[in-house]
C-alpha cells in the first residue's frame, strides 16, 4: 500500500475532484476525540482519496490500501516516530525523525538484514542515487536488528546510502508495518525469490538466523517513506503487503524529487 501525507492544515488531491452539490459532513468518533473525517470523496480512475484531519495533520490515502484503517487507528504517526531511536554503524543512538529534520530523505525499511528481498530493494533504490543527490534527497535504509547485523549488511551490499539499526523494532511498530507467516510465504513472494536468485541475489542465512531476527520469527515486513525537511513532514508512505512488495520506483521519485 502507499499513502501520501501532508502537514498542511488543508488538503489537495492529485486527481481532479468531481464537484458535488452536497456539503461535506463531519463524523465524530468518541473513541478518537481529536479525529475528524470529511466525507467528501473524489473518484478518478478507481482512486479514492480520504481526507483525515488530526492535530493539524492531513492524510491522503491511495486506493488498494487494505491497511488504511489500521493506519488511522495508529494515531499521530509523527508523534509516534518522534520517540523512536535508531543506531548508526558506530553505535550512536539517533532519534529517527532527526534523519529528515533538516533535509528530505527516502527511508527504506528492510524486512531484516539477511533478507534477499532487502538486498534487491537496496540496489533498486541506489540505482537512482544520482537523481536523489541532484535533488538534495538523502537515501537511508533501516533494518530491524543489531548494529553488527547492520554493519554486515552494509559491507556485503556496498549500499550507497546510510544504514541504521532498529534493535527494538520501534519504528516498525510506530509505522504499523505488517508481520506474520502469511505475509512472508506467498505465491508472489516465492516467484520473486526465484527471480532474484536467477539475478544473482542471495539470502544471508547467517544473518537471517541470528537471535535479533529469529526472536521475532523473521516474519516482519517493511516499507518506504519519504519525509522532511521537518520532523512532522512525512509526504509519502508505502507499507509492504507481503515480502518483496516494492512500489514502482517512479512513484517514489515523484514523491521525493518532482
Amino acid at each position: 500500500m502507499a499513502a501520501t501525507l501532508s502537514a498542511s492544515p488543508t488538503y489537495s488531491s492529485a486527481a481532479p475532484q468531481r464537484k458535488s452539490s452536497q456539503s461535506p459532513r463531519v463524523f465524530y468518533n468518541s473513541s478518537h476525540r481529536n479525529l475528524l473525517f470529511n466525507s467528501s470523496f473524489s473518484h478518478c480512475n478507481n482512486t479514492v482519496k480520504l481526507s483525515l484531519k488530526r492535530a493539524g495533520i492531513v492524510v491522503s490515502a491511495v486506493s488498494d490500501s487494505p491497511g488504511i484503517g489500521s493506519y488511522v487507528e495508529s494515531g499521530n504517526i509523527a508523534d509516534l516516530l518522534d520517540s523512536v531511536k535508531v543506531f548508526d554503524l558506530n553505535g550512536n543512538g539517533i532519534p529517527i525523525s532527526d534523519l529528515w529534520k533538516d533535509r528530505k530523505a527516502v527511508v527504506a525499511f528492510a524486512r531484516h538484514f539477511g533478507c534477499v528481498f532487502c538486498r534487491k530493494r537496496a540496489d533498486y533504490l541506489a540505482s537512482k542515487k544520482d537523481l536523489l543527490d541532484a535533488s538534495g534527497v538523502a537515501l537511508v535504509l533501516i533494518g530491524p536488528g543489531s548494529i553488527d547485523q547492520a554493519k554486515a549488511f552494509s559491507e556485503q551490499t556496498k549500499f550507497q546510502g546510510e544504514v541504521y539499526a532498529d534493535p527494538a523494532h520501534s519504528s516498525y511498530e510506530a509505522l504499523n508495518f505488517v508481520s506474520g507467516f502469511t505475509t512472508t510465504f506467498t505465491p508472489k513472494a516465492g516467484l520473486k525469490i526465484i527471480e532474484l536468485y536467477m539475478e544473482g541475489y542471495r539470502q544471508d542465512w547467517n544473518l537471517s538466523f541470528q537471535k535479533d531476527t529469529v526472536s521475532r520469527g523473521g516474519w516482519q515486513q517493511g516499507g518506504i517513506i519519504v519525509a522532511g525537511p521537518g520532523k512532522n513532514n512525512i509526504s509519502y508512505i508505502h507499507k509492504d503487503k507481503e515480502a518483496g512488495d516494492d512500489p514502482d520506483i517512479q512513484e517514489i521519485l515523484k514523491a521525493c524529487c518532482s
